[in-house]
């Protein structure tokens, strides 16, 4: 054993001044004394022949060592082996205890926001500000302050937690849930507040998508996306098709994160998509993606002339492409809507750097007479278009487990530098130019909630896959619109045409 020859050896100097010592020409070692070269020790971590001689300047030599020196010896060995099994020991105990524990990680992203509203109308400014003659103000908004940690629990378990600060006095509720994974047929359940499964540029992380704001269909056909429910998502094997379907309950409860109403109040959702072609090959740079989704819906028929605490209403809204302070687009609360269904339709083509993409969604209203409205059923509808291209030859990644959009990565990131031997060196990062057709019509019977479209010029500025810089142009049209500032139906809605050119810089982490 080397390692006993090594400790023998330095026992030899470190006994060279005791009352019994090694004897290296010397007579046979004494009673007191053991030989080293002994065929039979004790039983123990030194049984067994050890070859103990030493090459010394005088020639070699057999030597010996204390019993003294000796027990010494095998009990400082012991007492390592020992204190070496049980580190061993606690480290495997460690790495149990860590399987038996929660894990997660931080993620973040920040978006900053610049709009200008370059033209308007009067009627523009009215459903801006409720005065024609006041124009809607610039702004200089952080559209998404926003925080989310999330991570696994042993047992196939995870959980997300996502908080947006852009309101710092008021933070906003995000993706709130815990479920289930590894599930049969590749599935996983969650509950809680999350996206509901209907409009495909909600369903895409607003990290990736490509136009600074979502379409007005998608925005106004589900406003603010997540609810408080639980939901089942799936795909097959082979990821060309994948589903979602879940409950959730109609109240947005982003900012109280409390939900008040009759359980009734809810809505029943599903999408089902499909990649049948997808050009692994290439790396996913050629793909078709299609999906149909729908929901039915139960609402809090009669509004504002009950005393509930609640907001369980049947009322469709949004922006124009750009973050105004009022919803141009807006149908009021539907006095007497008591139920409401959707269906709808998304498509994406990709072929290397182009893409062109579109939905269409139908939403269906039954009613009863009350304050009022003549209780007419509704119709109301909305769809986009649009086309990308990346001028540096990238392309937008598709998700097949999700049905979604992923991350775009530059060929090259953006950077100037200074060089060693002179001059500056740059890399440009990726550049996509794009447009999009909106139309929605929230008019119907004596519902005037708008009628309208608009063209909207992009580009994107890729710094890296996790910043970039997006740059909108939005030219648009409304008319039949203004019933989300009356109680009644009116005689006649308001109209006007609208330019607003908006910046938004964002990095995700």
């Amino acid at each position: 054993m080397s390692f006993l020859v090594a400790l023998s050896a330095c026992l030899t100097g470190a006994a060279a001044n005791a009352e019994e010592t090694f004897e290296l020409f010397g007579p046979q070692p004494s009673d007191n004394r053991i030989a080293l070269l002994s065929d039979d020790i004790d039983d123990g971590p030194l049984a067994g022949p050890i070859d103990t001689e030493i090459d010394t300047a005088a020639g070699n030599a057999n030597s010996t060592v204390s019993r003294e020196d000796y027990d010494a010896l095998v009990e400082r060995f012991e007492s390592l082996e020992e204190s070496w099994s049980k580190h061993q020991d606690d480290l495997k105990a460690d790495s149990e205890a860590k399987k038996k524990k929660p894990i997660g990680k931080l993620n973040g992203r920040v978006h900053l926001d610049n709009w200008s509203f370059l033209e308007e109308d009067p009627g523009v400014n009215y459903l801006e500000t409720g005065d024609p003659n006041q124009d809607p103000q610039d702004r200089w908004d952080f559209r998404r302050i926003r925080l989310t940690w999330s991570g696994d629990v042993p047992g196939s378990m995870l959980y997300r937690i996502s908080i947006d600060f852009n309101n710092p006095s008021s933070a906003e509720m995000k993706d709130v849930y815990l479920g289930f994974k590894d599930l049969p047929y590749n599935q996983q359940f969650l509950i809680g507040n999350q996206k509901r499964p209907i409009g495909l540029d909600h369903l895409n992380s607003s990290r990736h998508n490509v136009f600074i704001e979502r379409p007005l269909a998608v925005e106004t056909f589900n406003e603010d996306a997540r609810r408080l429910g639980a939901c089942m998502y799936g795909y097959n094997d082979s990821e060309s098709v994948h589903w979602r379907y879940g409950a959730f309950l109609l109240e947005n409860i982003s900012q109280d994160g409390r939900f008040r109403g009759d359980y009734d109040e809810a809505g029943l959702y599903g999408r089902l998509s499909t990649s049948p072609w997808y050009d692994e090959i290439s790396g996913g740079r050629g793909y078709y993606h299609f999906a149909v989704a729908g929901s039915a819906n139960t609402t809090d028929a009669d509004g504002t002339i009950d005393n509930d605490d609640n907001s369980n209403e049947a009322r469709f809204r949004t922006r124009p492409l750009a973050r105004s302070s009022s919803r141009w687009w807006d149908t009021g609360r539907l006095l007497g809507a008591e139920t409401y269904q959707q269906l709808a339709f998304e498509s994406m083509l990709n072929i290397g750097a182009f893409q062109l993409t579109g939905e269409y969604i139908n939403t269906w209203v039954q009613r009863n007479p009350l304050g009022g409205f003549n209780g007419e059923d509704l119709h109301f509808q909305g769809a986009y278009l649009f086309a990308n291209y990346f001028l540096t030859g990238e392309h937008v990644p598709l998700k097949r487990r999700t049905g979604t959009i992923d991350r775009v990565k530059p060929f090259e990131n953006f950077f100037i530098v200074d060089r060693c031997c002179g001059g500056t060196g740059t890399g440009w990062g990726a550049l996509s130019v794009g447009v999009r057709a909106d139309y929605l019509d929230l008019s119907d019977s004596d519902i005037m909630g708008g009628e309208g479209h608009a063209i909207t010029l992009s580009s994107n500025w890729y710094w890296t896959a996790y910043s970039k810089l997006q740059t909108n142009l939005v030219v648009g049209e409304i008319e039949d619109a203004g019933q989300g500032r009356s109680n009644v139906p009116l005689a006649q809605g308001v109209a006007g045409d609208f330019t607003i050119l908006g910046f938004r810089y964002m990095i995700d982490f």
